[in-house]
């Protein structure tokens, strides 16, 4: 039976938009931990000037995996009002958890419906506030508190989205060679990293290939336990070349899996290709239910298609 104990542990580290240190600097100890166990050893790019994104390239990259590390949240503003990191989800009554000046913070979310504001698109507005015994100081974030649940067909907890494509560029790093791995931030929050990583690479290594590891959504045509999702698209568009090559490789290995388009939503790979870098690219991931919510769930199954793909 696979061991998720690292994938559990990175979902308990909160690291919404903008305030990814904490699992920039996990990541990093696990590298410096682990890598004289791996195959070959990747140089390491981090800190200044990149901000806390991270890449370690194994050889000379010909392609890239990225994966976010950032999660949705909340910001404590003014009295208790609570704004929006990204796109949560979350129900009333949600607990949330933190960690300010005077100590740390487990508050419950309040939601409730503007009566007089409306949002751009002309619907009335969701209010978010914390219910606590004390004021929280102005900026500080909030995350889920962690709640895992595992049987032996899924697993649900907080943040799937995106400790799971961390979690399997991770796995990876064992046996990989001429390929970098890549941890971008801001990806929940106005597109990420990824455009100036993306410049790194080509300029570096002339690499301009890129594997989005990610979640996906459940929907009509995406369903729990028919494997993983391959995008065909989303907001963004892969080259169709590369993207078939892909299919092609999934089929004749055997490996399930279920093709997706959509017209909206964006990853990483949405940035590689509004940059001025010729990236090809491809979102590859297992489908979740419950996104951008505490509950996020996945099935084993369609997380062994995903690693078999990769």
């Amino acid at each position: 039976m696979k061991d998720y104990q690292l994938l559990k542990t990175l979902c308990a580290i909160p690291a919404t938009t903008g305030d990814e240190q904490q699992l920039n600097e996990f990541i990093l100890e696990y590298v410096l931990d682990h890598r004289d166990d791996w195959d070959s050893q990747p140089a390491i790019f981090a800190g200044d000037g990149f901000q806390d994104s991270i890449v370690l390239a194994f050889g000379n990259p010909r392609i890239a995996i990225f994966a976010h590390l950032d999660s949705v949240g909340y910001c404590a503003a003014y009295g208790n009002r609570l704004i929006k990191i990204g796109g949560p989800k979350a129900e009333d009554g949600a607990i949330l958890v933190g960690q300010d000046s005077r100590g740390p913070i487990e508050c419950i979310l309040r939601k409730r419906e503007e009566v007089d504001e409306k949002d751009k698109d002309g619907k009335k507005k969701d209010i978010f506030e914390y219910e606590f015994n004390r004021e929280i100081d102005r900026g500080t974030p909030l995350t889920y508190k962690p709640d895992w649940r595992e049987d032996t067909v899924s697993i649900q907890c907080c943040y799937m989205d995106n400790r799971f494509g961390v979690w399997n560029a991770l796995e990876l790093c064992s046996n990989l060679k001429d390929a970098a791995i890549v941890f971008t931030t801001y990806e929940e929050h106005l597109g990420g990293t990824a455009q100036f990583i993306g410049r790194f690479l080509y300029k570096s290594f002339g690499c301009r290939t890129a594997l989005i590891s990610d979640v996906t959504l459940t929907s009509e045509g995406i369903k729990h336990g028919d494997g993983v999702a391959i995008s065909m698209r989303d907001k963004g568009i892969p080259r169709q070349r590369f993207l078939r090559s892909i299919i092609q490789h999934a089929t004749q290995a055997g490996i399930q899996f279920q093709l997706e388009v959509e017209d909206a939503g964006g990853s990483d790979g949405t940035q590689l290709q509004l940059s001025s870098y010729p990236w090809d690219w491809c979102f590859i991931g297992p489908p979740e239910e419950n996104y951008h919510s505490p509950d996020e769930k996945i099935y084993k199954s369609d997380i062994e298609a995903t690693q078999d793909l990769y």
